[in-house]
């Protein structure tokens, strides 16, 4: 990551990729990151035990799935996803880029997907 004061940040040239998922750094201020986000297929689940995550769509759009919802973040809007928090990140059609803004350093804890509960499952009482 180059980011000397003043430095301009070209976000179609850091957005400029062929892969399927590509996060990576583009600036620093004081003790936090703002990474820029492409992808074209779903992170996994995750969370990040030791930092709060910002989201800010720039073109696609994102979906945020959590345990009891989803989410959906269209270009210009923004979101905040506290720490601790179980989620996963997909693009809303074929590609997305995004923003993120979090302490520099934040670790993410893969995890295993939510269980979803079985619908319409008899109620069975216990004698």
């Amino acid at each position: 990551m180059q980011n000397a004061s003043f430095e301009v940040i070209q976000l179609s040239s850091e957005s400029a990729t062929a892969k399927r998922y590509d996060n990576h750094p583009i600036a620093q201020v004081n003790d936090h990151e703002v990474r820029i986000s492409t992808m074209t297929e779903p992170y996994p689940w995750h969370s990040h035990p030791d930092s709060g995550e910002v989201f800010l769509s720039l073109e696609g759009g994102l979906f945020i799935d959590f345990d009891d919802r989803t989410v959906e973040l269209l270009p210009g809007q923004l979101i905040c996803v506290n720490r601790g928090v179980r989620h996963r990140t997909r693009p809303v059609g074929e590609r997305s880029v995004n923003l993120t803004f979090e302490r520099s350093g934040a670790r993410s804890e893969i995890l295993t997907p939510p269980q979803p509960s079985p619908a319409g499952s008899p109620c069975i009482p216990v004698r």
